[in-house]
């Protein structure tokens, strides 16, 4: 067994067939074929079912999963120290929250690039829940979500802190006018939004009963319906500042022990940090400024 071996059983895993794996591995099925069935004589267990449809994995294939993902990362990370001589370069590949994109990249984004400009960087946005099982199957190289965070193979720091402000349509003057109604509908971002059970223990901590949440991927689509009075939002009061301003949305505090929320960049331990990472994560830090206050 070589890493050869274990790349292309986890192509033909992650594919479920071995034509689909060929195609990824620029080679022909045969040789795919021959090499995982070497594979499991070598082993002794079949590693895969075959079936008309592909191959799905055996309880042993499940269990070798996992180790040829670790190997195949370890590679990779030899690879990227062998070739990182100091100078930040090559690609990096980031994950943030839609928040936290909107409110604190655009400055460490244009930062960054002026400073590296042979860094290829890709940032993506998701919930807190998507982004760490990201950093967790390696698909990204770190990510920024919300807090608190809890895992023993992630390393995690506190980058940014937001204060967190209850956004409703801007006729309502106070949480205690909106618990008047009695129930009222939440807006929040799709399944794993780590603010969610947050606005659910404010509104039931002010009387209100929360309905099935309306869920969106953007951030202008919430504060859209927030404005329109379709429900109510928990965002950080920076990325709500201008649709303040603007007189198109209401915006009230929350008790400080409900509105801190630290944002985290978390990573895996054992990957190897690269210079290019060092050097975007020198510039994140010094953006932590002071909470926007809007009077």
């Amino acid at each position: 067994m070589d890493a050869a071996d274990l790349r292309i059983f986890e192509s033909v895993a992650r594919n479920g067939s071995m034509n689909r794996a060929a195609l990824e591995l620029h080679t022909v099925q045969s040789n795919v074929t021959a090499r995982v069935r070497l594979l499991e004589e070598e082993l002794g267990a079949p590693l895969f079912h075959r079936h008309h449809r592909g191959v799905e994995l055996t309880a042993a294939g499940r269990r070798l999963l996992p180790f040829s993902r670790q190997m195949a990362r370890l590679l990779d990370d030899a690879r990227s120290a062998v070739k990182d001589d100091g100078v930040p370069r090559g690609p990096l590949v980031l994950g943030t929250l839609e928040t936290t994109a909107a409110l604190r990249m655009p400055d460490v984004l244009a930062s960054f690039a002026l400073a590296y400009p042979h860094v290829d960087m890709v940032v993506r946005t998701g919930t807190t829940a998507s982004l760490i099982d990201d950093v967790l199957q390696y698909r990204l190289d770190g990510a920024f979500v919300a807090g608190p965070v809890r895992h023993e193979d992630l390393s995690t720091e506190v980058i940014f802190r937001e204060e967190m402000v209850l956004v409703t349509a801007r006729h309502i003057r106070s949480i205690a006018e909106l618990a008047e109604s009695g129930s009222v509908k939440t807006i929040v971002f799709r399944i794993g939004c780590s603010y969610r059970a947050r606005l659910d223990s404010v509104l039931t901590r002010h009387g209100l009963q929360v309905s099935t949440p309306l869920k969106f991927g953007s951030l202008d689509a919430m504060l859209g319906c927030v404005a329109a009075g379709v429900g109510v939002t928990l965002l950080p009061r920076g990325v709500v500042a201008t649709a303040w301003r603007e007189g198109r949305v209401a915006v009230h505090d929350i008790a400080p022990e409900e509105a801190r929320v630290d944002t985290l960049f978390v990573r895996r331990r054992e990957v190897y940090s690269s210079t290019a990472l060092n050097a975007f994560l020198a510039i994140a830090r010094p953006v932590a400024t002071p909470t926007l206050v809007l009077a």
